[in-house]
């Protein structure tokens, strides 16, 4: 794979300034690298929007990275931590296109409800992508997370960081060497 352009959104509970976000930035340079912040949490609110907001949000961002780089949507690598990650993916399910996706610590269903998953539009997914998560993570065992990634219909890479909880605190130099491994290798 070789992504023009990186887009990278962050979790419900932080924002484009999140460490990890930054650091990737950092690492895939010199790949334009565009950090968003989803609207809920400029305005200071603490719950994310709709689904359909943030998917908008998304895919409002990626056309206006286009536009300034002149080059097309399918050029772009998507990603992002947890929720941002998550709503990515489901732009890219609704038509959005993308060069990839990297989807760190997906959060498949809510911790200890893992009847409501998160993965209706796995089906619609026809990108590569790559999840990185934690072994210890609450929403989304590796065996949760493998067995419902099978429903994608393009190539998918797991990269499990052992004993590393949902946030994958104090893992980010395994998170960016996985994500750098995956692009050079795709």
């Amino acid at each position: 794979m070789s992504p023009t352009a990186v887009l990278l959104t962050p979790g419900a509970g932080s924002d484009r300034t999140h460490h990890l976000l930054v650091a990737l930035e950092r690492a895939l340079a010199p790949l334009p690298c565009v950090r968003i912040d989803f609207a809920y949490r400029v305005a200071g609110r603490p719950f994310p929007d709709k689904a359909p907001v943030l998917v908008a949000a998304v895919a409002q961002a990626v056309h206006s990275l286009c536009a300034t780089h002149g080059i097309a949507p399918s050029e772009v690598l998507l990603g992002g931590r947890s929720m941002g990650g998550r709503i990515c993916s489901m732009a890219v399910a609704e038509g959005l296109g993308a060069a990839g996706l990297v989807l760190i610590g997906y959060p498949l269903h809510p911790p200890r409800r893992p009847q409501q998953l998160r993965t209706a539009h796995f089906g619609q997914i026809g990108v590569p992508c790559l999840f990185v998560s934690g072994t210890k993570d609450t929403f989304a065992t590796p065996e949760e997370l493998t067995a419902a990634t099978q429903a994608i219909a393009a190539p998918v890479t797991h990269h499990w960081i052992e004993g590393g909880p949902h946030g994958l605190d104090r893992h980010d130099d395994e998170v960016l060497a996985a994500v750098k491994t995956w692009i050079g290798g795709c």
